[in-house]
């Protein structure tokens, strides 16, 4: 069982950190469906910025499972240890460096994978903030800057020397973004032969076999699920399930969806208010309903409603029309061989 410091994790599951999606009602609904560890979306290290709404919203942990873990971003070691140490006096039990967002935002602000391009600022950053705070420190990290600048195993063996208790390792580089270019799992896999710290897999895990695929070509103690998980948040409990018994479980039901569909979007309403939480639902409804019968339509109409009220309305209704056709999602189904799946060595 994978450990971060003293936490011992439930499963070998972990959400992705990511920006304006993993917040806390996100997270608290990908832990109920089985993920076993959940890092918050990145908070920046600079002190003015900590007071803003949209900083206060990534720093409420209200009802969360322990261990919460806040993902810190920034460029100096002072200003990161810090914001380690405010983090902690705010609930979180495990602090996360970034290291690996690819964004031009943060790059341009030396953050992020920008980090990578200076081994010695990266080693004092980590320094800085493990002696800072009493809580396990991890890192997300890329296979480098460029595909002609790949640095893991250094960077790897530098969080190692400074007491970094685990590892997340995207297998992209940095200017290969989210979706350019064949993910590393061969980069991931050396990074996990070269340090004896924890190791979870990130990049392209879309499926319960491509997730198995990972673990057993990799060697890594977990992997990190991102994209695959927006408005499918149960295929944390079909990975599950899939590696104790080998099969994949039916798709949900519409009845269930719809009922987690509501909760989700009144903790989400509960934590952003009327105006903002209205709009910024929007996005998870359009992933929630992506390929369904009569999404498109449906996701037209929801775009000009403007309260949480009509939204809520507008959901129940698809979906009591969609359970009228279906039991059960018409989604298309994982991949059924992990071999047909691109992108990882097959032994």
């Amino acid at each position: 069982m994978l450990r971060i410091g003293p936490y011992s994790l439930k499963n070998r599951l972990v959400i992705a950190p990511m920006a304006g999606v993993t917040d806390r009602p996100f997270r608290k609904l990908c832990r109920q469906f089985g993920a076993g560890y959940a890092v918050s979306e990145m908070v920046a290290s600079r002190p003015e910025l900590w007071q803003t709404p949209k900083s206060m919203h990534r720093m409420n942990h209200d009802g969360e499972d322990a261990p919460i873990a806040v993902q810190i971003a920034g460029n100096d070691p002072q200003m990161m240890a810090e914001a380690a140490r405010f983090n902690v006096s705010r609930g979180a039990q495990i602090v996360d460096i970034n290291m690996g967002c690819p964004k031009k935002k943060v790059c341009k602000a030396d953050a992020g994978s920008a980090l990578l391009r200076d081994e010695a600022l990266v080693a004092r950053i980590l320094d800085a903030v493990v002696r800072a705070v009493d809580v396990p420190v991890t890192l997300k990290t890329r296979t480098g800057w460029s595909p002609d600048n790949r640095n893991a195993i250094r960077i790897a063996r530098l969080a190692q020397d400074a007491g970094i208790q685990a590892l997340t390792l995207h297998g992209r580089t940095r200017a290969c973004g989210f979706d350019d270019g064949t993910v590393e799992y061969e980069s991931i896999k050396a990074v996990k032969a070269a340090v004896t710290i924890p190791v979870i897999a990130n990049g392209d895990i879309d499926s319960p076999q491509k997730a198995l695929a990972v673990l057993a070509y990799t060697g890594a103690d977990a992997v990190m699920i991102g994209r695959a998980a927006q408005g499918r948040p149960w295929i944390f409990r079909d990975t599950e399930h899939f590696f104790v018994h080998g099969d994949v479980p039916a798709a949900p039901q519409v009845n269930e969806v719809a009922t987690l569909m509501r909760e989700h979007l009144e903790d989400h309403y509960t934590l952003y208010g009327e105006w903002s939480g209205v709009r910024s639902a929007r996005k998870h409804i359009g992933w929630y309903t992506e390929g369904l019968p009569g999404g498109e339509a449906f996701r037209d109409a929801l775009n000009v409603l403007a309260s949480s009220s009509e939204q809520l309305a507008a959901m129940r209704d698809y979906f009591s029309q969609l359970a009228d056709v279906c039991e059960r999602l018409p989604l298309m189904p994982y991949p059924t061989n992990p071999a047909l799946q691109a992108s990882v060595p097959m032994q």
